[in-house]
């Protein structure tokens, strides 16, 4: 063998082992990118369901059946209000003066009341000589100018301290009997479900519980945008290196494997992230009373959140067939066949030799895309969001009132939640995808 044989020889060496290094350095970097975007959608969607729980929590705890729907709620609420007017009740000299001159005219028709009754008519010789004595002994207007005297004593004594705490007293006790009749028998379990969950936010009233859920929403939501920037930027790089070594034909199989992998992780977080939550509530209610607002804040009307086998969840467990049939549908072709797609085109590519140009194969990687819905439920989830939304502002808008003595507020806190646009960017990279694998068997040919 010549010198130049030799050499040649060893440049080939040195070449392709140096070709088996960057293959191996580019599988190592996908997959240290792949395990950061599972890890990323793995904890996007433990504090997508966080987040889910938390909001449970405080819709039971700000419930309108346990608020606004609520006699005790009421009963409570009221009785504070007449019980600070019953305790912090004085009469003005002004009041005092009114009073005494109504005393005055109650003790002077009572005065002509009496005279009259004995001076009338009398028929036997008994009520005859009483009538005699009456109008011999008795003065009638001595009697009247006393009336004003009387009169003070008695406002004096009524208004007096003593006197006002007995009345307070029997207006109180009098307050307590009626709120005895009206219990409706929710304040035990309100007491119960508010006590339970105040106890796992480790908090003692409603003040210190909004500010410790808005607290953790807030960094949830944060975390959340995070991750999901995370998982994605993972992915961009992914495909900014398909572009790089697109001319790369022996990288072609463990960069679309790679890819694959990214793809089920993209359809897996989005199938079981929250995608949609639905928020109906009364912001605010003022109601006048005695010159003083009862106020109800946050009552929920309506809190759900779902994600897509969520919703296939529901609809499977309810009692009427077509409700069961349309859940076994979208199982099919949002989830299954997307994901049968998925393990196809991996068969394709890797394996089409050694299973021997399958037909079944290339049906499930090719001709499938027809019956992979996914695209579809992109559309159908916007347009359920756009069209609920704008039921809900509809009918909300009817419940707002302002007047002089009853104001309410009502807020519509719906809205796409980012599981919704982790499925869109699965959509999206399974079109890429999907032209990726045409071109990798347009170079390969029929198999």
């Amino acid at each position: 063998m010549s010198k130049l044989q030799k050499d040649t020889i060893n440049t080939n060496h040195t070449a392709s082992g140096a070709s088996r290094s960057a293959s191996f350095l580019l599988i190592a970097m996908l997959s240290l990118l792949l395990v950061t975007a599972a890890y990323c959608g793995y904890r996007f969607r433990a504090l997508a369901y966080e987040q889910k729980h938390i909001k449970e929590d405080y819709s039971l705890s700000n419930n309108i059946t346990f608020g606004i729907f609520s006699v005790d709620r009421w009963g409570d609420k009221i009785s504070a209000v007449v019980d600070r007017r019953v305790k912090g009740f004085k009469l003005t000299k002004n009041q005092k003066a009114d009073m005494q001159k109504e005393v005055e005219k109650q003790l002077h028709g009572m005065v002509n009341k009496a005279v009259a009754e004995v001076t009338k008519p009398q028929k036997g010789l008994g009520a005859k000589l009483k009538k005699l004595a009456f109008n011999t002994f008795v003065d009638v207007k001595e009697i009247h100018a006393l009336v004003p005297s009387f009169s003070r004593t008695i406002v004096t004594k009524v208004t007096s301290p003593a006197s006002l705490k007995k009345l307070k007293s029997v207006a109180t006790g009098k307050l307590d009997e009626l709120e005895a009749q009206t219990y409706d028998r929710s304040d035990q379990t309100i007491s119960s479900v508010e006590h339970s969950i105040y106890q796992k936010y480790k908090v003692n009233n409603s003040a210190a519980f909004d500010k410790v859920i808005n607290a953790k929403l807030s960094y949830i939501k944060d975390l959340s945008y995070r991750y999901a920037i995370g998982m994605t930027a993972c992915i961009a790089i992914a495909l900014l290196l398909w572009l790089w070594l697109r001319k790369r034909v022996n990288l072609e199989v463990p960069l679309f494997i790679i890819s694959l992998l990214f793809a089920f992780t993209l359809l897996a977080v989005g199938v079981s992230s929250p995608i949609i939550e639905v928020d109906a509530r009364i912001q605010t209610l003022e109601f006048a009373l005695l010159g003083e607002k009862l106020v109800f804040s946050n009552q929920v009307l309506f809190f759900q959140s779902q994600s897509i086998l969520g919703v296939i969840g529901t609809l499977v467990e309810q009692p009427k067939p077509d409700a069961i049939l349309v859940g076994v549908l979208l199982m099919l072709f949002v989830v299954i066949l997307p994901l049968l797609r998925l393990i196809a085109r991996g068969l394709q590519v890797s394996c089409s030799e050694l299973l021997g140009n399958s037909k079944f194969v290339r049906f499930l990687a090719f001709d499938l895309g027809k019956w992979d819905m996914a695209d579809v439920m992109v559309v159908g989830i916007a347009m359920t969001y756009i069209g609920l939304n704008g039921i809900l502002k509809s009918q909300l808008s009817g419940l707002n009132i302002t007047s002089d003595t009853l104001k309410v507020i009502t807020a519509n806190n719906s809205a796409l939640q980012l599981g919704f646009f982790i499925f869109v960017a699965y959509v999206a990279y399974n079109i890429i995808l999907s032209a990726i694998l045409k071109r990798i068997d347009e170079q390969n040919g029929p198999c």
